[in-house]
């Protein structure tokens, strides 16, 4: 797909987030961000990816790429924008350069995307903000590989593929953990609460009447106002605090 199509229906998910990190915060006149060149390359270089695997397994329902781009890339860079409001300010940083694009509080920040499937939120978001450091957690084998065969491609760096379920891995052990359309919701959510460490946050990419039972089930957490996913009706970002011990 042409990067000038890819940069023109994703705009409407760079806005400026309304209610951004207190850590990180956005100026309030901030106009929407714009991706890099290498951003959008690497987008196009995943959607060609995206699109010979699915011919193979089930990564997808949606074959049209525009709609990959606006129902996953989309939807993972408002996420991303919303967690990392700084963090793409500068754009991708250049292959060929040793500058760093991103903050000092962005760098190995430990970021955790459960049930990662074809990928979506976390290697967009690694796209967004490449110096953190991400955790793909997918039990399928085969999903897993495809996820291998992207960050590869793409020359990700710092990409921890783990073809496991997720209840065995050590509890507290990220700084962010995101879940997007997973199925058994009620069950997997204290799971991926469990991976969240002191002070770190868990944030869902899920339809808007899953909202009030995710904080039914998760009570302990602290929940900001959801935030409408753009050109959706019933898609939200909510985001949940855990305190600090």
């Amino acid at each position: 797909m042409h990067l000038a199509r890819i940069a023109e229906l994703l705009q409407p998910f760079l806005s400026r987030a309304s209610n951004p990190c207190h850590s990180e915060p956005a100026n309030a006149g901030e106009e929407p961000a714009v991706l890099s060149p290498a951003q959008l390359h690497d987008i196009s270089t995943y959607i060609d990816i995206l699109l010979r695997w699915n011919a193979r397994i089930n990564l997808t329902a949606i074959r049209d790429p525009e709609a990959i781009v606006t129902r996953h890339f989309g939807e993972s860079l408002f996420a991303a924008r919303y967690l990392f409001p700084n963090a793409g300010r500068q754009g991708k940083k250049d292959k060929n350069s040793s500058a760093s694009s991103v903050s000092s509080a962005v760098k190995d920040f430990d970021v955790a995307d459960l049930g990662s499937g074809a990928g979506f939120p976390g290697l967009p978001i690694k796209l967004w903000a490449p110096d953190i450091s991400l955790t793909l957690i997918e039990s399928s084998h085969k999903k897993a590989a495809f996820l291998r065969e992207v960050t590869r491609a793409l020359t990700l760096t710092d990409v921890n593929i783990q073809a496991a379920r997720a209840e065995t891995l050590p509890a507290a052990s990220f700084q962010l953990v995101t879940l997007r359309a997973v199925e058994r919701f009620a069950s997997i959510l204290p799971v991926a609460a469990n991976l969240v460490a002191p002070a770190g946050r868990l944030a869902l990419l899920i339809g808007s009447t899953q909202f009030d039972p995710a904080r039914s089930l998760l009570p302990e957490l602290s929940w900001s106002d959801p935030e409408p996913v753009p050109l959706s009706h019933t898609r939200i970002l909510a985001v949940a605090h855990r305190p600090a011990q």
